[in-house]
């Protein structure tokens, strides 16, 4: 085992279950340094009971890399959740220890990952069934005006189930981006195709300010256009009829481009400051709750980030940075 990574530990024990060995990041995994750790009886270095203590030796003294999860009191109020290969290492049980918030900061939850792709395949493949079939419904000229009316809504739910699933999908995606460079107008162009109709519904337009002579940003659209849609339209409702939606594109520091979107209607309370951009954190991802955290995984897999800026009061602004 390779105790040299970031933020993992190698911690290995005699058989009295005495620490006789640690190396790596003790500080941040196990909360004290080394010196603290060395000949501490091996539940107290682990925050474990005794017996759990026992379990974990005989475990690593099968010599099967086995892997444990438990649950460590380290003084905080708050148990840590540690991941630990058990084997032996030179003769000696030893375990290589992760902490797990700090492997999962940023990343989605499990759960999200898990069921992403399963989910938008299985809704996905009936969802479109569904869609056609309205679709064709929808050319009977001999429709009366409140079977049509009916139609136009079933539409729009169908268009943002659609856009549900894509920010579930996108949200638990994990493969590498396809970068290209391509003229961030053109992309966000693309983005407002995509919920035209409802704009359309609110008469409701995006008004673009761009900075002439923007070098193209590296970007994968196929990506980027769904989740930047979804922003767009919570955006949109939020804001009365016939009112724009307000972006500027412009540059930012050197091999940067940004694009800033108003949102005068939107209001970022106190509590939700720190979760703004975690999925089902704030008020402001509307619909699946992921829109923003999505948002956020997007461009910071893509070399870009987004944040935000607000109060209590009405009137937010989201800035995009691209790199080019």
């Amino acid at each position: 085992m390779n105790a040299h990574l970031l933020q993992a530990v190698l911690l290995a024990w005699s058989p009295s279950l005495r620490v006789t060995r640690v190396e790596g990041d003790t500080a941040t995994v196990l909360r004290r340094p080394t010196a603290e750790l060395l000949e501490r009886p091996l539940h107290v270095v682990l925050g474990v009971s005794a017996e759990r203590a026992r379990e974990l030796d005989a475990r690593a003294r099968e010599d099967r890399r086995a892997v444990e999860f438990i649950s460590a009191q380290l003084g905080g109020e708050d148990a840590t959740p540690l991941r630990l290969t058990l084997g032996l290492d030179v003769g000696e049980a030893c375990a290589g220890i992760l902490d797990l918030d700090t492997v999962l900061e940023g990343a989605p939850p499990v759960q999200i990952s898990r069921l992403s792709s399963s989910l938008s395949h299985e809704i996905r493949n009936p969802l479109s069934s569904v869609k056609m079939a309205v679709q064709t419904l929808a050319r009977n000229t001999g429709l009366s005006d409140r079977d049509r009316r009916r139609l136009t809504i079933a539409n729009r739910e169908i268009r943002t189930m659609e856009r549900m699933l894509w920010l579930l999908s996108e949200y638990g995606r994990d493969t590498t981006p396809n970068l290209d460079a391509h003229p961030l107008r053109s992309v966000l162009q693309e983005a407002t195709g995509m919920v035209a109709p409802e704009l359309a519904e609110r008469h409701i337009e995006v008004n673009v300010d761009e900075e002439p002579d923007l070098p193209r940003v590296r970007v994968d659209p196929n990506r980027l256009r769904p989740v930047l849609a979804q922003v767009l339209l919570n955006v949109a409702m939020g804001q009365a009829e016939n009112s724009p939606v307000e972006v500027s594109l412009r540059r930012g520091g050197e091999g940067r481009v940004l694009m800033v979107l108003k949102d005068p209607a939107a209001a970022l309370p106190p509590e939700e400051r720190g979760t703004l951009f975690e999925p089902f954190g704030s008020r402001l991802a509307r619909g699946a709750g992921l829109s923003l955290a999505a948002l956020r995984r997007v461009m910071m897999g893509q070399g870009g980030d987004v944040a935000a800026e607000g109060s209590a009061e009405p009137g937010m602004v989201f800035t995009l940075t691209f790199a080019t």
